[in-house]
């Protein structure tokens, strides 16, 4: 068993005998659970590939867009990453619950760092083609599959119950910090140096990850002897039958499939509407990316003083209206302003989908039921993103974003009407996990 943690921890948890002890004090509340070490170091690891990772993103899209001139190309890369998730998801939220994650999450990032040093040798040596670049992001997002779960059930070991929702936001934030420092530098670096400098940058920043992960201790794993397919229909059971996950899915269901898109879309807006290039594509997501690191630092405040579900559905609502001003927006600059509103309420009703599914789900089905939240991102983001692409080239990027956020509006008000316990299940009791395994 790990041995009990305490809200300043001795020891292991703590940076220095001195030193810590005065950041320890210092520390704002929205930083808290950056006082225990091991979740500080899996924290700054994340963070410096993450830079990494949104440069190589943000290249990638911009790479794509102006090769090929189609939004429907955009879309696809973007979904190449993500489509992994929807059937690999269960696999890795299964191995995550059995296996030793440590280990686990060395080998997928192992495998991350190598397709990364891929597409460096690729860009250095000649253009990539658009059919190369999604074939290489693709196997980059199976070895994310399998590993994002193993990060989310690894979360509540790093920190005390009692910082778990601050947690979740600040891992939202450094995911969001990188989304805004990653683009600004990109469109520096793939401007004075090409697309192989970018690419090559996020090759190195995968180093961060593998210090953090090495330093963790982190307890055994729950594997009770049953196959793969087995530990995945448990979760699947487990979560089926919890009122709460089931009303999380349906939300995060409505949200992926119809706001998401947008995310993957930055390029073409900023390309095709606004006729700019990296600088405008980087201003859009940095304005994005700043809007989501506004309420990760602020989201652990909110849902202590209104409680998660009224955080959730009240980001939740603000999504369409965000989305639909974000459509409209007359001038780049004026686009920036509302995407910063849209990531802001985004990365609120993501990050209250995830700190709800990871406080209701116990210890020995985490994995699981993370992985099922992610698969649902996985599935539905990526064919938001081709479906709203493609109407995009024949009907406009503008008309099709505003009607996306229309369409959101009327779903959770039909949600509203016809299933009025959906909000209510959100705070509803805990279903037990041994009554799952014994049905």
């Amino acid at each position: 068993m790990p041995a009990p943690r305490m809200r300043v921890c001795h020891g292991e948890q703590r940076f220095g005998r001195f030193a810590d002890t005065f950041l320890i004090m210092r520390l704002p509340e929205p930083l808290a659970p950056l006082r225990h070490r091991r979740f500080a170091l899996m924290w700054f690891g994340a963070f410096v590939s993450n830079i990494g990772t949104w440069m190589e993103t943000v290249g990638v899209g911009i790479l794509v867009t102006e090769t090929t001139g189609q939004a429907t190309w955009t879309g696809v890369v973007a979904a190449a990453g993500f489509v992994p998730a929807a059937v690999l998801g269960p696999v890795g939220g299964a191995l995550a619950d059995r296996l030793e994650r440590k280990k686990l999450l060395l080998i997928t990032t192992t495998i991350q760092t190598s397709l990364a040093a891929l597409l460096t040798v690729l860009a250095a040596t000649g253009s990539p083609s658009p059919i190369v670049v999604t074939l290489i992001v693709f196997a980059s997002g199976c070895a994310s599959a399998i590993g994002f779960p193993t990060y989310q059930s690894v979360l509540p070991d790093l920190v005390p119950p009692e910082d778990l929702v601050g947690a979740i936001a600040l891992s939202s934030a450094q995911w969001n910090l990188g989304r805004v420092i990653g683009p600004a530098i990109a469109g520096l670096v793939i401007g004075f140096g090409g697309y192989a400098w970018a690419f090559g940058i996020n090759t190195i920043s995968f180093a961060a990850v593998f210090v953090a992960i090495t330093a963790l201790t982190l307890p055994a794993s729950h594997h009770d002897g049953s196959s793969i397919i087995k530990s995945i229909k448990t979760g699947i059971d487990y979560t089926r039958r919890d009122a709460g996950l089931r009303s999380v899915i349906i939300f995060m269901v409505v949200n992926t499939f119809l706001a998401a898109p947008f995310i993957a879309l930055v390029p073409a807006m900023a390309i095709k509407v606004f006729d700019g290039g990296a600088g405008a594509t980087s201003l859009l997501t940095t304005a994005q990316g700043m809007g989501a690191v506004v309420m990760a630092l602020s989201l652990g405040a909110l849902a202590s003083r209104f409680g998660s579900r009224r955080t959730l559905m009240g980001v939740l609502w603000a999504v369409p209206f965000t989305l639909m001003a974000y459509a409209l927006a007359p001038t780049l600059w004026v686009s920036a302003i509302a995407i910063f509103a849209v990531g802001l309420v985004y990365l609120g009703a993501l990050s209250s989908f995830m700190s709800i599914g990871q406080m209701r789900a116990p210890a020995q089905v985490r994995g699981r039921v993370m992985s099922l939240l992610t698969m649902s991102l996985g599935a539905l983001y990526p064919l938001g993103a081709i479906m709203q692409g493609a109407l995009a080239d024949h009907f406009g990027l503008r008309t099709i974003t505003l009607l996306a956020g229309v369409s959101m509006l009327l779903s959770l008000a039909m949600l509203r009407l016809f299933r009025p316990g959906l909000e209510a299940a959100l705070d509803a009791p805990i279903e037990p996990y041994e009554s799952q395994v014994n049905l």
